[in-house]
């Protein structure tokens, strides 16, 4: 099997429910009833209505500070409220384009939304009525989300990248002249001078300087060094100043280390502390791929599963399955062969080593959740459900080949963010949208 990506995320979705699951949803859950604001339409689009209760849900996720001023306050209401009259004429357009999502789909996701938030799916159902919610009213909502999901994945299948494009974006960071879109992350071991201290001893401080520059330049480590020679509060850390932008460096040490590669050594810089001699560590324009990718070694058993009957029964049977893993009755391995209908069973449910983006969202989400040696709960994807086990992880280079294709789904991303703008656009214009009353 080869677990296609796809660019569903359900970050967003289960955003609302990360501290508490119902009332994130619904802020008047949480409200005495005699102070719970009753519910009216604040906008029609389409003749479809945006409610004041849709409102304050959605506002109760940006965590305003609890005495932000009434101005912020209106103003984030207003922004919320546009939104949302986007998000419900995309969903009109989303009709109109034939995007569908299936039962399965929410079904699949109303599952990884009560994982994530340690729940079964039976204890998420059961509560949603104290905050107000229904079964169904509730999976309309998440089916929504799925659907602007979808919408978003169309236009990013039809976006298209050349390699010119790739090559123009590359050579504008290449050298950023800003500081602040830089991230740069220096180790240094300082000699220090005192205030007021003469020439002789300001030359000594030099020379000594001098010495620990050229023996970095001859392949000795600084950062060993700077924990032998400098006297600075970093000096435990090997003289590391700490990942951050440029413009939060000293002038002198950026003006010095502008445009050089990662392991340069510069100086010695003096500066009113004394003779510094610096080291490049990280040096990139904030917006260019990690130089660096964490690798994941994982195993799996597949059952697959068509209906809700066929889902249920996998779910059982990987739960006592997993519990026969963990108690040593039956190895992964032995129960991959055994049990998993993927062509990975053969060889015991290996994956191999796979770089993020890989696998679709909800196995890799439930994959990175793991350490190393653990095992997961059953997941569902659309290829089935899922028992994971992450064998180790790796910190790999990118190949140059592998950094242009970061750059090449960046830019993908940026042209569907585009698209689904002007979409949105074009549908707010033909849909009639009416704002009843100010956003409260």
């Amino acid at each position: 099997m080869t677990l296609k990506r796809r660019w569903l995320t359900l970050a967003a979705i289960a955003v609302s429910l990360a501290a508490d699951p119902l009332a994130a949803q619904n802020p008047d859950a949480t409200r005495p009833p005699s102070v719970a604001t009753v519910d009216h339409v604040v906008a029609l689009v389409g003749g479809q209505p945006i409610t004041a209760s849709e409102l304050r849900a959605r506002l109760a996720r940006l965590d305003l500070p609890a005495h932000a001023p009434a101005t912020l306050r209106a103003e984030a209401a207003r922004e919320v409220l546009e939104r949302l009259i986007d998000e419900r004429a995309l969903l009109q357009s989303a009709q109109e384009l034939g995007v569908r999502v299936s039962e399965a789909d929410v079904d699949a996701a109303a599952l990884e939304v009560a994982r994530r938030n340690g729940l079964t799916l039976a204890q998420l159902r059961e509560q949603l009525p104290t905050a107000g919610l229904s079964w169904n009213s509730w999976r309309a909502g998440l089916r929504d989300e799925l659907v602007l999901q979808r919408l978003r994945e169309r236009e990013e299948a039809r976006a298209r990248v050349s390699e010119a494009e790739i090559d123009a974006w590359l050579r504008e960071r290449q050298r950023p002249s800003d500081p602040a879109q830089v991230a740069l992350e220096l180790a240094q071991v300082l000699v220090p001078v005192p205030e007021g201290a003469g020439a002789e001893a300001d030359a000594r401080a030099r020379q000594q300087a001098e010495e620990i520059a050229r023996r970095a330049r001859a392949g000795e480590d600084l950062v060993a060094m700077a924990r032998a020679h400098t006297e600075t509060p970093q000096a435990v850390q090997g003289g590391r100043l700490g990942l951050r932008s440029a413009d939060r460096y000293p002038t002198l040490f950026w003006d010095a280390v502008r445009g050089l590669p990662p392991g340069s050594i510069v100086g010695p810089l003096r500066s009113g502390a004394g003779w510094h001699v610096l080291k490049v560590l990280t040096q990139q324009h904030i917006e260019l791929p990690s130089p660096t990718v964490t690798q994941t070694e994982v195993r799996h058993i597949l059952l697959r599963a068509d209906g809700d009957a066929e889902r249920a029964q996998a779910l059982r049977r990987l739960s006592e399955l997993r519990a026969r893993i963990a108690s040593g009755q039956i190895s992964f391995e032995a129960a991959a062969r055994q049990f998993s209908q993927d062509t990975s069973a053969s060889d015991g449910g290996r994956l191999g080593w796979a770089s993020p983006g890989l696998f679709v969202p909800e196995f890799e989400q439930a994959m990175d959740a793991l350490a190393p040696g653990q095992l997961s709960e059953p997941v569902v994807t659309r290829f089935g459900v899922h028992l994971i086990e992450v064998l180790q992880r790796r910190e790999v280079p990118r190949s140059a080949r592998e950094q242009r294709e970061a750059v090449r789904a960046l830019l993908r991303q940026r042209k569907a963010d585009e698209a689904l703008a002007e979409l949105a656009r074009d549908a707010r214009a033909r849909a009639y949208v009416e704002i009843r009353e100010p956003a409260p």
